[in-house]
C-alpha cells in the first residue's frame, strides 16, 4: 500500500500568478503599448462589423496647455460609453476631435512672440498651426495614458483642409439660404484682444463698477399734466458705466409706472415713485416731498438736456425698465446695449458708439478723448460732479462679464459685424432659424432632463447670433465687395470655387492668394468691374466646432447618438451645433445630450493651480494609476459636481484592493479547472451555486440597463458591493471549505468552480468599461475556451441566460431566507467570541429554535448549515435559553456553544469523529472521505 497522503498537500489551496499588488502605475504603461502593437481600437471595430451602429461624437477642447481633471472626467465618460456601447454589441466608433482655431491659441502664440502684430497674417496663421498640433500631440499621449481607446492616428481637426472646407462652406450654405446679413448693432467686445466675442465666450465674474446717480434737466414736451413740468426739475438716472453716459440719446420711461417729482435740498427731481426711498438713502437726501404725480407714458417725447455733451435727448417708453435697482429712468445708449439699441431702432435714435478696437474714444471732450473706457469711467464721474449733475457716487460689486479667455472686463459696443439672423426664414423651408431649433430641442434626449428648459430657455431668447470676429486664425467669411461699386458678391456658384481652393490648401489660401485667383476667372459685378476685395474678419469658433457633425459624421452616422460634454456648452458646442444643423439640415445633430458636472475639491472650491487645489490627470496616473481615476469617474454621479481630493483617492484605492482580491480568488480557485472539461450542467449544480449564478444574472441585467442609461455610479456601486459583500464576505466564504477540502475533482468542488469560473467571467467583462487595464490584465489569467476573445474589450457582455441556472423560485426563497439566518447566526458567533466562549467560527456548535415552519426549512437544509455558518456542527433546541434572539429573522433563536469532539487536522472542523480512521487518525469523517477519493482517483491513474 502507498504511503499516506501528506494532509498539507491534498488541500487544494487557491494557486495564480495574479499578482495582489496591482502596482498600476508601472504596468498601465506596458498594456499601453500592447494595446498599440495589436491595434485594439481597429480590432473591436473589426469585430462589430455589421452590428448596429452607436456614435458619441466627441465635443473638440482646445489643444493648449495639459489636460486637467475636467478634461480627463468628460474623456473618461466617453470612453466608458463608447467601450458599454460596444461590448453591448453595437460598432461604435470614436473619433476625437481638436478645436484648433480662435483666441485661445492667437493668445498663447502672441505671447511667444512678445505681443500683437509682429509677423505678417500668412505666418502668424503658420505659428498658430503648429502650435495647435504640438498641443494635439500632447492631448493624445494624456488621453490614451487613461486608457482610452479611439481612432487617434487620424483624428478630427477644425485646422484640417477637409474640415476648413466644410467650415467655408457651411456658411455659404447660410449666406444662400437668407440667414446672414451685415448689420450693426452691439455686441460683446473685449478691448484687450480687441475682437467681438460670441455669448459663449463669455464669462460672469465678481466686478466692481462706478454706480452714479446722475440729472438731466427737462427742457420741455410731455403729454398732459407732465407737459407742465418746469425747467427747474431734472429727471434722474443711475448706471454702473459712466463711461456710456457720453453715448446717451434717450432716458426711458416705463409706460405703466408711477412717476413723481419730490423737492429735495439737491433740486427738484424725477424718477419713479417707488425709488425716491432708494434714492433717499443712495444720495444721502434727507427730505423728499412729493410735488406731483404722472404716468410713464406721459414722459414720451419730453425733452432733456445732456449734462456735458450740447444734445437733447428724448424721452420714449420701454417694457424693459424695472424698479429693482436705480431710478426707473434707464439711461439709453443704443450704441451699447441690446436693449437699448432695439429702442434705438424703434425710435430712430442714432446708434453712437465712437470707440475703436481698443476702447478709446475718437470723438468726445478733451477731458476723456483718447482713452479707453475703462480709464474714462473717474474722469466722467468727474466731469459729472463739475457740471452740478451728479446726485450720488459709489462702489458697485456684482456679476459682470469678462472675456473667457483673457479674463478682462468686456463692453458692449455698436460695430458692424456679421450675424446670422434667428428670425430668418430661410429659402427652403417656412420656419426661422429660432422656431426650427425650438421645436428640434424637444426631440432630443436630455440626460439630466432639465437640459432640455435650459437650451430651449437660450434658444428662445437669444439674439441674432454675432459670427464674425476681427482676428487671423481662423477661417476667413468667404464674402467679396466689388472694389467699383462696393457691392457684395451673390455668385454662389463663383463663392464655392473658394471652398475648393480650401479643400487643396485649407482656409491658409484665403492669405495666400488674390481675391482674383480665389474666384472663377473673369467673375465679374453687375457695374461690370472685376477687382474685388475680401472681407477681413473670420468666422466665430462656435460656427466652427459647431460645424463638427457635417465634417465627421458621414452618412448614417448622421445624427449622432449621444453628444456629452459641461454645463457650459448649452451656450456653446450643443448651441452652435444645434443651429448649424437645423439652418442646413433642418434637424437636430444629435439625438440625446448628456451633461457632467464641474470638478471641485474636497471643500467644493473650483480646481486651479493658483489655489494649490488642482489634482492633475497625469499626478494621478504616476501616484495611483489611471484604473483609479477611472474608477473615481464611475463612482460619482458625474450630472452634479463632483469632489476630488487624496482622501478620495484613498478611499477608493481600498475598494479597488477590494475588488482585486475578489477576482484574485476566483482566478486563484481556478487554476485546474478547465471549462470544456469540468463544466458541470445548471441542473447539477449544488442549490447554493445555483442561486449565486442567478443572482449574478440578476446583477448582469440590471448592469446592462445602467450602463445603457450612462448610469455608471449604479454600475460601480453594485460591482463593489457584490464583490466586497456577496462574494467575498458571503459566498467565497462559504466555499472556502469545499474548494480546499473536498477531492480536486470532485463533483461539488467542480460544481463550485463552474460556478466562480462564470461568475469571474461575467464580472470581468461588466468591470471592463470602468477598469480598463486591470480587467484586461484579469482577463489574461482566467481560464478561456479556445474561441475566446484575445481581449476583455473585444468580448461583450455576459447575457444574463448565460447565468440563469432555471432554480426553482421556492429554492430562491430558501437561500434568501437562509443568507438572512446566516447573518444572525454570525452575530450571535461574534457576541461569543467577545465572551470569550470560543476564539474561532470552527470551535462552535450552533442550536437553533425557531416556529415550526422556520425549524422545518432550516432542518431540510441541516447539511448545508455548518458550511454555510463556517461552523462545526448545527443542532437544534427547544426549552433551552437563548444566547440571541434576532430581529430580522422572526422566532429564530441562537445558542452557541463549543463544538463537540476533536480538532481535524486537515480541515480544522471539529468533529467525534477524528481518531476513526487509522491510516489518517488525526482527520475527521468528511477529510476521511476525501483522503480516499484522492487516493483512488491516483491509483486509478496510475492503472491507466
Amino acid at each position: 500500500m502507498p504511503e499516506p497522503i501528506d494532509l498539507k498537500k491534498s488541500l487544494n489551496l487557491p494557486k495564480t500568478d495574479f499578482p495582489m499588488k496591482a502596482s498600476l502605475p508601472q504596468n498601465e504603461p506596458k498594456q499601453l503599448a500592447a494595446w498599440h502593437e495589436s491595434g485594439i481600437y481597429e480590432r473591436i471595430l473589426e469585430g462589430r462589423k455589421g452590428k448596429p451602429l452607436f456614435v458619441l461624437h466627441d465635443g473638440p477642447p482646445y489643444p493648449t496647455g495639459s489636460i486637467h481633471l475636467g478634461t480627463g472626467l468628460n474623456k473618461i465618460l466617453k470612453d466608458m460609453i463608447v467601450k458599454s456601447k460596444s461590448m453591448a454589441g453595437h460598432y461604435a466608433p470614436y473619433v476625437p476631435g481638436w478645436d484648433c482655431h480662435g483666441l485661445p491659441i492667437e493668445t498663447q502664440v502672441e505671447k511667444e512672440l512678445g505681443g500683437k502684430g509682429k509677423v505678417p497674417p500668412a505666418e502668424f496663421r503658420k505659428l498658430c498651426r503648429e502650435f495647435a498640433a504640438r498641443y494635439v500631440e500632447q492631448h493624445k499621449k494624456d488621453f490614451k495614458r487613461l486608457g482610452i481607446f479611439g481612432r487617434w492616428n487620424d483624428p478630427y481637426l477644425t485646422m484640417s483642409f477637409d474640415y476648413e472646407a466644410v467650415i467655408a462652406g457651411a456658411f455659404l450654405e447660410f449666406m444662400e439660404k437668407g440667414y446672414v446679413y451685415r448689420g450693426r448693432k452691439p455686441v460683446y467686445w473685449c478691448i484687450y484682444d480687441q475682437t467681438a466675442l460670441a455669448e459663449a465666450e463669455v464669462e460672469y465674474e465678481d466686478h466692481s463698477s462706478p454706480s452714479i446717480w446722475v440729472t438731466f434737466k427737462v427742457v420741455g414736451g410731455g403729454k398732459g399734466e407732465a407737459a407742465k413740468i418746469g425747467g427747474d426739475v431734472s429727471a434722474v438716472i443711475w448706471t454702473t458705466t459712466p463711461w456710456t453716459i457720453p453715448h446717451n440719446r434717450a432716458l426711458a420711461f416705463h409706460p405703466d409706472f408711477e412717476y413723481a417729482v419730490v423737492e429735495t435740498e439737491k433740486g427738484k427731481l424725477l424718477l419713479a415713485a417707488d425709488r425716491v426711498a432708494a434714492l433717499q438713502t443712495e444720495c444721502e437726501i434727507q427730505e423728499a416731498r412729493v410735488l406731483g404725480t404722472y404716468r410713464g407714458r406721459d414722459f414720451d417725447g419730453m425733452k432733456f438736456q445732456h449734462p456735458f455733451v450740447a444734445v437733447q435727448v428724448p424721452g420714449i417708453l420701454a417694457d424693459y425698465v424695472t424698479l429693482d435697482q436705480g431710478s426707473g429712468i434707464v439711461h439709453a445708449a443704443p450704441g451699447h446695449g441690446v436693449d437699448d439699441f432695439n429702442s434705438g431702432q424703434r425710435y430712430g435714435l442714432e446708434i453712437y458708439a465712437p470707440l475703436n478696437d481698443r476702447g478709446e474714444y475718437v470723438e468726445g471732450l478733451p477731458e476723456y478723448k483718447g482713452k479707453d473706457v475703462f480709464t474714462a469711467n473717474p474722469i466722467i464721474v468727474k466731469l459729472l460732479a463739475e457740471r452740478g449733475a451728479l446726485l450720488g457716487h459709489h462702489p458697485y460689486k456684482h456679476s459682470y462679464p469678462h472675456c473667457w479667455r483673457c479674463h478682462n472686463p468686456v463692453i458692449f459696443r455698436a460695430t458692424e459685424q456679421w450675424f446670422i439672423g434667428m428670425e430668418a426664414v430661410p429659402t427652403d423651408s417656412k420656419k426661422s432659424l429660432r422656431a426650427e431649433a425650438l421645436e428640434e430641442i424637444h426631440g432630443v434626449k436630455w440626460i439630466p432632463a432639465w437640459g432640455e428648459d435650459r437650451m430651449y430657455e437660450m434658444i428662445e431668447k437669444r439674439p441674432d447670433w454675432c459670427v464674425s470676429r476681427q482676428r487671423f486664425w481662423g477661417v476667413p467669411i468667404i464674402v467679396f465687395f466689388c472694389e467699383g461699386c462696393g457691392n457684395q458678391l451673390k455668385d454662389y456658384g463663383a463663392l464655392k470655387n473658394v471652398v475648393r481652393w480650401f479643400e487643396k490648401e485649407g482656409a491658409d489660401a484665403w492669405y495666400k492668394h488674390s481675391a482674383e485667383e480665389l474666384l472663377p476667372a473673369g467673375t465679374k459685378c453687375s457695374c461690370g468691374a472685376q477687382k474685388w476685395r475680401k472681407e477681413n474678419d473670420i468666422l466665430d469658433v462656435w460656427f466652427d466646432s459647431g460645424s463638427s457633425h457635417l465634417s465627421v459624421l458621414k452618412g448614417a452616422e448622421w445624427p449622432a447618438d449621444v453628444y456629452l460634454e459641461g454645463p457650459d456648452q448649452y451656450r456653446g458646442w450643443f448651441h452652435s451645433s444645434l443651429l448649424v444643423a437645423t439652418g442646413i439640415r433642418h434637424h437636430a445633430p444629435y439625438k440625446g445630450v448628456v451633461t457632467h458636472g464641474w470638478t471641485l475639491d474636497e471643500q467644493g472650491r473650483p480646481m486651479s493651480k493658483s489655489l494649490g487645489n488642482a489634482l492633475e490627470p497625469a499626478e494621478i496616473c504616476e501616484k495611483w494609476g489611471a484604473d483609479l481615476l477611472r474608477l473615481w469617474v464611475a463612482s460619482v454621479e458625474y450630472q452634479a459636481d463632483v469632489k476630488m481630493s487624496e482622501r478620495v483617492m484613498t478611499q477608493l484605492s481600498e475598494a479597488y484592493r477590494k475588488i482585486r482580491n475578489t477576482f484574485r480568488f476566483g482566478l486563484g480557485n481556478l487554476s485546474d479547472f478547465d471549462a470544456a472539461r469540468d463544466t458541470i450542467a445548471s441542473e447539477n449544480l449544488e442549490e447554493i451555486d445555483r442561486w449565486m449564478l442567478e443572482r449574478t444574472a440578476e446583477l448582469v441585467k440590471k448592469c446592462r440597463d445602467w450602463y445603457a442609461a450612462y448610469e455608471f455610479h449604479r454600475v460601480y456601486h453594485a460591482l463593489h458591493d457584490y464583490c466586497v459583500v456577496d462574494l467575498s464576505a458571503f459566498y467565497y466564504d462559504v466555499l472556502k471549505d469545499r474548494l480546499y477540502t473536498k477531492a480536486a475533482k470532485n463533483k461539488a468542488r467542480r460544481s463550485a468552480q463552474t460556478a466562480i469560473y462564470k461568475i469571474t467571467g461575467a464580472l470581468v467583462r461588466l468591470a471592463a468599461p470602468v477598469l480598463a487595464f486591470t480587467a484586461e490584465e484579469i482577463w489574461k489569467y482566467l481560464p478561456k475556451g479556445e474561441d475566446a476573445a484575445e481581449s476583455v474589450h473585444i468580448a461583450e457582455f455576459p447575457q444574463e441566460t448565460e447565468l440563469r441556472t432555471g432554480i426553482p423560485a421556492g429554492q430562491v426563497a430558501s437561500w434568501e431566507l437562509l443568507a438572512k439566518v446566516r447573518g444572525e447566526v454570525l452575530k450571535a458567533l461574534e457576541a461569543a467570541r467577545n465572551a470569550k466562549k470560543i476564539n474561532s467560527g470552527l470551535e462552535a456548535k450552533v442550536l437553533l429554535n425557531g416556529n415550526p415552519e422556520l425549524k422545518a426549512k432550516l432542518k431540510h437544509y441541516l447539511a448545508e448549515l455548518p458550511a454555510l455558518f463556517i461552523v462545526s456542527q448545527v443542532e437544534f433546541f427547544t426549552a433551552e435559553e437563548a444566547d440571541y434572539r434576532s430581529d430580522i429573522v422572526p422566532s429564530l433563536e441562537v445558542i452557541v456553544r463549543r463544538a463537540d469532539g476533536k480538532k481535524c487536522e486537515r480541515c480544522w472542523n471539529y468533529s467525534v469523529h477524528v481518531g476513526e480512521n487509522s491510516r489518517y487518525p488525526n482527520v475527521c469523517e468528511r477529510c476521511s472521505a476525501a483522503l480516499k477519493e484522492i487516493e483512488d482517483g491516483q491509483s486509478s491513474q496510475a492503472a491507466t
